[in-house]
């Protein structure tokens, strides 16, 4: 039997919001979605903005202004902003929104939710202050001191506490496979973010790992490459697989790949972070088998993407009218591409060309910018209309939001394989006596600068497109009517059917 998020939300509007104590009525808890969209949204123009001015950065060097605003202070402000406030929020947003849905019933407390929204908006204004004075660990997507990962940790347990506890109560037996998709990103982010950050406090803001040398690295790239696969990969495919068939008004394409996708994706990712440290002190037999594992992810990464884009089978002309619809399909493009991608990388015949090179830029942003900004900005202007209970104020802006932002990311990623593989060439040439070809690294960077400046064009357009949807969103809100209940289901007694996941 077919299973579908489609079939969910036969959602009518009630009176009491407070109905989820009731037996066979439920209010569902949209306004803590909309916090995390708005904050989507506005952390969505930060981190893009800062991400054009290091861009900026690169080829024009004036443009590093003064101490605290440098590349090197600003790059890690950029990638937390990107990744854990602009994907975080928007991953909120979806579980908290897709949750209730699957399991017919109010978010387990509201308290945590509101706990779980304003914590976690500290934490992002804390990494924004804290990383362009330099307090950093300097691991990457993990430079966050000591206090703020404790503060990390807090948040999440009650994230935790508030997802599981809605599962115990669900009045819906089975469980649709976002939310398995939900339950591994919830866990697993738990054991990255514990493993990596254990360290001895030396003073307030200053620590000292308990790891050292290439064990260090070891458990980094364990975390880093992980940190990718479950909290920007697997929450995104649990969004695509309850928005996407919303959106195309199909079932899924198969539900019994769905399954097969999440087990062995979830198996096969946590092996092969090594693959970042291929030509480094790490043992070959460690690389090796990170290399391995991520040649293997070439299987249930396509046959995610294909179960994605097959659900689309009898609505491809949906995409003429459908903004969501191009969105989300762009999305799946890019999570496709850059899942091939990665594990190509990670080969190493491949990576003698291109460790160290901007090549390796261009992946982290198609699948970033692609694959997550995408999805995102197809979830946003999906939900948009349904929590505000308005129509969306300007297509042709949304459309135009489409445009500008495909064009920007293909030019930024082109860009980036070029830079890459120019250096990777001219890093490794050697003349007829054996002798580099181009031994001064200067030779290298005034080859790429041009691409450089592409790159910073390319980031300008794809944040021209959030600031098209920044206004989208805001119109759309203000169209809004003042009396806005939180939807109400009833469900009759014993309701629980496997066709209404």
């Amino acid at each position: 039997m077919a299973v579908s998020s489609t079939q969910t939300d036969s959602i009518s509007t009630g009176t009491n919001q407070n109905s989820h104590h009731i037996k066979n009525r439920s209010a569902y808890d949209d306004q803590v979605v909309k916090l995390f969209l708005i904050a989507t949204v506005i952390w969505g123009f930060v981190g893009m903005l800062v991400g054009v001015l290091i861009a900026l950065q690169l080829p024009f060097w004036p443009a590093n202004m003064g101490e605290y605003l440098t590349f090197g202070r600003l790059r890690p402000l950029h990638t937390n902003a990107v990744i854990f406030a602009f994907a975080g929020n928007a991953i909120f947003a979806a579980i908290y929104y897709s949750t209730q849905r699957l399991c017919k019933t109010r978010m387990y407390n509201d308290l945590m939710s509101r706990i779980h929204f304003w914590g976690w908006q500290g934490i992002i204004v804390s990494a924004a202050i804290t990383l362009p004075l330099g307090i950093s660990t300097s691991k990457e997507y993990a430079e966050l001191e000591w206090p703020i990962d404790i503060a990390i940790t807090l948040v999440w347990v009650v994230f935790a506490f508030n997802f599981f506890g809605t599962l115990r109560v669900r009045r819906e037996k089975h469980m649709y496979v976002a939310l398995w998709f939900y339950i591994a990103t919830i866990i697993t982010v738990a054991v990255l973010h514990l493993g990596n950050s254990l360290a001895i406090p030396w003073a307030a803001m200053h620590s000292y790992p308990i790891y050292a040398g290439v064990q260090d690295a070891f458990i980094q790239w364990w975390y880093g490459h992980n940190a990718v696969a479950f909290f920007l990969t697997t929450p995104f495919l649990g969004l695509m697989y309850y928005f996407l068939p919303k959106a195309a008004e199909r079932p899924v394409f198969s539900y019994r790949l769905s399954i097969v996708h999440f087990w062995s994706l979830v198996f096969i990712y946590i092996w092969a972070g090594p693959h970042h440290l291929n030509y480094t002190a790490l043992p070959e037999w460690a690389v090796t088998l990170g290399m391995v594992f991520s040649v293997m992810l070439w299987m249930p990464s396509w046959g995610g993407m294909i179960n994605g884009l097959f659900t689309l089978r009898g609505a491809w002309h949906k995409l003429r009218d459908s903004v969501v619809l191009k969105m989300f399909v762009i999305g799946i493009t890019f999570y496709g591409m850059s899942t091939f991608e990665g594990p190509l990388l990670s080969i190493k015949s491949v990576n003698a060309l291109s460790h160290y090179t901007d090549w390796t830029i261009g992946h982290v942003h198609s699948g970033a910018l692609g694959w997550n900004g995408f999805m995102t900005f197809g979830m946003i202007y999906w939900l948009l209309p349904r929590l505000w209970k308005t129509k969306l104020w300007s297509n042709r802006l949304a459309n135009a939001h489409f445009w500008i932002g495909t064009i920007g990311i293909l030019v930024y990623v082109i860009s980036m394989y070029t830079a890459g593989i120019t250096q990777g060439l001219m890093w490794r040439a050697f003349n007829e006596a054996g002798r580099l070809l181009y031994p001064d690294f200067m030779e290298t960077v005034i080859q790429i600068i041009p691409m450089y400046w592409a790159r910073m064009i390319g980031g300008s357009m794809y944040l021209v497109g959030v600031v098209l949807m920044m206004i989208n969103v805001y119109q759309t809100i203000k169209l809004a009517p003042k009396e806005r209940k939180d939807p109400v289901i009833d469900l009759p007694a014993g309701s629980g059917a496997l066709g209404t996941a």
